[in-house]
């Protein structure tokens, strides 16, 4: 395989991650490039992970010949500006989920990447894990009989502060979208676009959802339930259930190194895949390098068209719980 280089916009928490990640597989990937609003941050950045180059502001990233790939770590409310002034430069993209706001902006993405015909896929990093990918062999092979149903809950406090990306609405600030999207995509990778959903959710003073609990419906009468909330203590359990079994995914389940199978007449089964050092985001950036090695603009793992989907299940629900983002009004 080719050895890729890649450029990362934003310095946030995810950002950071990414970089380790990047860092974590040298022989497959270079990290050259760093883009931010302000200098100090960028050389910081840059400084941590080694960096070559660094940039204030992202225009020179995307203009950069030497960049392969970019991965978008910026809030979710730029998103429809990074990628769009990405893709009009040529470059290869990784962005993190959601993808945008609302489907309507991720259509337009998904319209212009396949014009241009250029990579872009939402980095749905739990995808992934080789835990996922077992799953999904464990209910092909009818471990669990007929798959019937999803349970999945992420929720954990946030951390407070003024503008804090967490809190503050106008960067997108949104339990559904940041963490409840995990599980509503989970279930969209078992069992597909949903027929029916329903939610609850508080919507706190700060103008966005901060604690919602959603139901979907899928052909079949396979059902999902996820809870998402950043202010209530840490509850990230799963469990994938059928006529003949069930799977229960070790707490944290979107990002698992551990499972346990349990198939009807049979002992619990353990099945476990340690990080051995990674963090995780590095089969995401696999990813990604495999799809332009094979010359593909899509990846069949995320598609396109199934994270369209998922974000128009999610303005369902913010359209039942009467919530929209600023930029949205």
């Amino acid at each position: 395989m080719k050895k890729y280089r890649w450029a990362i916009l934003g310095t946030g928490k995810i950002a950071n991650r990414f970089a380790e990640a990047l860092n974590n597989i040298p022989e497959e990937a270079e990290l050259l490039a760093v883009g931010s609003r302000r200098i100090e941050s960028a050389d910081s950045f840059a400084d941590k992970y080694s960096i070559e180059k660094r940039y204030v502001g992202y225009e020179q990233v995307v203009a950069d010949p030497d960049v392969d790939i970019v991965y978008i770590g910026t809030p979710g409310v730029c998103h429809i500006k990074d990628v769009t002034m990405c893709l009009e430069a040529g470059k290869s993209v990784l962005c993190e989920k959601a993808l945008t706001i609302n489907a309507k902006e991720s259509q337009t993405l998904i319209t212009l990447a396949r014009k241009k015909n250029l990579f872009l896929m939402e980095a749905m990093w739990t995808r992934f894990f080789p835990i996922h990918r077992k799953i999904q062999e464990l209910i092909a092979e009818g471990a669990l009989g007929d798959p019937r149903g999803v349970l999945a809950n992420f929720s954990a406090v946030a951390p407070p502060g003024d503008g804090n990306r967490f809190w503050d609405v106008k960067l997108g600030a949104s339990a559904l979208l940041d963490i409840g999207l995990y599980g509503i995509a989970f279930a969209s990778q078992l069992f597909g676009e949903p027929e029916e959903v329903t939610g609850l959710a508080y919507i706190g003073p700060n103008g966005f959802d901060y604690h919602s609990s959603c139901a979907m419906k899928y052909k079949g009468g396979r059902l999902a339930t996820i809870m998402s909330s950043q202010m209530t203590h840490d509850i990230k359990d799963a469990v994938v259930f059928g006529d003949k079994g069930k799977i229960v995914i070790d707490d944290p389940w979107y990002k698992p190194t551990a499972m346990t199978v349990h198939r009807e007449g049979k002992d619990p089964e353990r099945i476990e895949y340690p990080l051995d050092g990674f963090n995780g985001y590095e089969y995401e950036a696999r990813e990604v390098m495999e799809c332009l090695d094979r010359g593909e603009t899509e990846s069949k793992m995320v598609p396109l068209d199934e994270s369209l989907s998922i974000i128009k299940t999610l303005d369902t629900l913010r359209n039942q719980w009467g919530f929209q983002f600023p930029s949205e009004k």
